[in-house]
């Protein structure tokens, strides 16, 4: 009897120890969580920007840049057709890099022609592929209508390639026709839609405008997924000269290229050996005046084709001495939420109404984002939203 109740207060024991031991272990794990907490990572709101690259001299450059002395690397903003899912070719690639001339297999001949002055006073040009019918259908209903919007006339292009296998359905090209057919807006060459083709899709979108819409006076290029304020960018180039070179949008300078195999973005010394890229705008939308389209055809034809394609213009901006010009109205990253109304949302429409693009939107925002900004008149101040008098100021943004 004795000895049992020696065998039961030694379990006792241990089982008190065990339970001891495994609280302390709790009670650290909990005090780690709590030590570390702070400096976890915050989830990003739905429309914060992905991250970005900044130019020396700016504040955030000054706190990347500066402190650990080197440049920052190239994150496109650019969102194409995915890449496949096997690593990407750049031997097959650095072979057929010289092959630049594909067939028009759609086009849109008389798209510019028939207007007073000529030709449009701004033709949007939309990257899409094949499956993006209701994405388009969203742009063709609300930012990217055609005809006159403030006294100016807007044409409107989308730009496509082949479908990849096995992505759209067998009968893509009869539906390719028949939305040409009812829209009169659907240009297909016949290069596969990949995101290394982005660049073949500037190349001939730029050779295009320059044969059938070379009076339009200024011309847009964006992604499928922006928001674009056509009456803001209207207004801004109101008193711009189609005839003088011009590109503006949010500009990037001195990325350097990714080196690192796993990346999207990975390029390797043998297909650019150089450090840093040159200056180039966010490829998710951009201006262009007609001049700098009629010079950038015939410098693209003459550059060597690079699978980057905002960088690729970067390259034909280089080769013409065209310098990109920055505009804070144009938001290729999103809009983060302000630290000065944090009780505003960043889809907040009173952001919207004072900029010119913002990125990576979907069909359903874009839309509802136009329907608020064309109705009823929206009281931004009340809502804790300061502004200013109505005015552009390149470079440094919109007061």
């Amino acid at each position: 009897m004795r000895r049992w109740r020696w065998l039961r207060l030694r379990g006792d024991v241990f089982c008190t120890l065990l339970l001891g031991a495994t609280l302390c272990g709790l009670l650290y794990f909990q005090l780690e969580l709590g030590a570390l907490g702070p400096s976890l990572p915050k989830a990003l709101p739905k429309t914060s920007a992905p991250p970005r690259v900044f130019s020396r001299g700016s504040p955030e450059a000054e706190g990347r840049v500066g402190a650990g002395g080197s440049l920052p690397h190239y994150e496109a903003d650019t969102p194409g057709p995915p890449t496949p899912p096997d690593p990407f070719d750049f031997d097959q690639y650095l072979r057929d890099k010289d092959r630049r001339d594909f067939d028009l297999l759609i086009n849109q001949p008389q798209k510019c022609q028939g207007l007073p002055a000529g030709g449009p006073d701004l033709l949007i040009a939309v990257k899409s592929v094949m499956e993006d019918f209701g994405r388009r259908e969203v742009v063709r209903q609300t930012w990217g209508r055609e005809g006159l919007v403030r006294g100016a006339w807007v044409r409107r292009v989308f730009l496509l390639g082949v479908p990849r296998p096995g992505v759209a359905p067998s009968s893509w090209e009869s539906l390719l026709q028949q939305e040409s057919g009812a829209y009169g807006d659907i240009l297909l060459w016949a290069f596969q839609d990949t995101f290394f083709n982005l660049t073949l899709k500037e190349l001939h979108f730029l050779a295009w405008a320059d044969t059938y819409c070379p009076a339009a006076r200024f011309v847009f290029q964006g992604d499928i997924d922006v928001f674009v304020h056509v009456e803001n960018l209207l207004t801004f180039l109101e008193p711009r000269d189609p005839s003088r070179a011009l590109l503006v949008g949010d500009v990037i300078l001195n990325a350097q290229p990714i080196r690192a195999r796993h990346s999207k973005y990975y390029i390797p010394k043998k297909v650019y050996g150089l450090g840093v890229y040159p200056a180039y705008a966010g490829g998710g939308g951009f201006l262009l005046s007609g001049a700098a389209v009629h010079q950038l055809s015939r410098a693209c034809r003459e550059v060597e084709l690079f699978p980057i394609d905002d960088v690729f213009l970067g390259m034909c901006l280089q080769r013409i001495g065209l310098r990109p010009e920055s505009h804070s109205g144009f938001r290729t990253f999103g809009i983060p939420r302000p630290s000065a109304a944090p009780h505003l949302q960043p889809f907040d429409p009173c952001f919207y109404r004072d900029l010119m693009v913002v990125h990576s939107l979907t069909g359903a925002e874009i839309w509802l984002m136009w329907q608020l900004l064309h109705g009823p008149p929206l009281d931004c101040a009340r809502r804790g939203h300061i502004r200013g008098p109505f005015r552009w100021v390149s470079g440094k943004g919109a007061a």
